[in-house]
């Protein structure tokens, strides 16, 4: 009884945090039943896939009535992220956990490390032109320059998207390997290279890392990975807590956001470092 309590409250905090930004609540979901219950690494991260999957249905629907998340941008990058989360899912069973642990501590670094260094640089509004593709209107490089135009705003461009979908197969692959939805590359992703503002990123990021988790999630349901008792108390607070995280997002400053993105993710990467070197 305490334990799944215990479960139910951290999945509640997980929710509301992966919802604010975009992450999913994974990127804390596998810390706590790691480091906090004693999981094998490779269970919390099917039961933290499954989390993904609550976190995105509860806050998915919030950011479209709110009109915060591009709808257009979210689903061409979501093709990517499923091909990767399939890839992922496969060759999960294949690397050792140690090296999965390491590769989540290192990615979490990375991410926030580069977070920090755009922190005091603005919201990016529009893409440069040099970074939008040019060519015949039949071209490759005249559909993607056509494709890049429809996912704009009148609030923002949106550019680079050949790098961006690259990244994107990546997160897809993160995503099956460590269970953190693909969130900490997609926001990222979004904002840095697209020239997407971080609010609307973890928007979209929402929408996306639902389907990426199913895609994944999938795989490890058929290799028997995921306990049902552990799982629902996490679900359901998960989901409660998006559901929350997603009504009070639009009251949260972009800045206060960016460096709740940041605190999150260091920490993350120091405690999963001290596992992957057994401290």
């Amino acid at each position: 009884m305490i334990v799944g309590a215990l479960l139910l409250a951290g999945g509640v905090a997980a929710g509301a945090f992966g919802s604010l930004l975009g992450l999913g609540g994974g990127v804390l979901i596998v810390p706590l039943l790691t480091l906090g219950f004693g999981l094998p690494l490779r269970e919390a991260v099917a039961i933290s896939l499954v989390s993904v999957i609550a976190t995105s249905s509860a806050a998915a629907g919030a950011y479209l009535r709110s009109r915060v998340a591009n709808l257009r941008l979210g689903m061409v990058l979501t093709l990517f992220t499923t091909i990767g989360a399939l890839v992922g899912g496969i060759v999960a069973f294949i690397i050792p956990e140690p090296i999965l642990t390491a590769g989540f501590a290192v990615l979490l670094a990375y991410v926030a490390v580069t977070m920090v260094r755009r922190g005091g640089a603005p919201e990016p509004v529009a893409a440069d032109a040099a970074d939008v593709p040019e060519g015949a209107p039949g071209s490759p490089a005249g559909r993607v320059a056509a494709m890049t135009a429809a996912m704009s705003t009148s609030e923002y461009d949106v550019g680079r998207l050949v790098p961006a979908s690259a990244a994107s197969v990546g997160a897809g692959v993160v995503s099956a390997l460590l269970g953190i939805g693909g969130g900490a590359i997609n926001v990222p992703t979004m904002h840095l290279i697209m020239g997407v503002p971080l609010r609307v990123a973890a928007a979209t990021s929402n929408l996306m890392i639902g389907v990426t988790a199913v895609a994944s999630a999938i795989i490890y349901l058929l290799r028997d990975a995921i306990d049902p008792y552990v799982a629902g108390p996490v679900v359901v607070g998960v989901f409660a807590g998006a559901t929350v995280g997603a009504r009070v997002a639009h009251r949260v400053d972009a800045r206060i956001l960016r460096w709740l993105f940041v605190v999150v993710l260091l920490w993350t990467a120091f405690q999963m470092a001290r596992r992957a070197v057994g401290a």
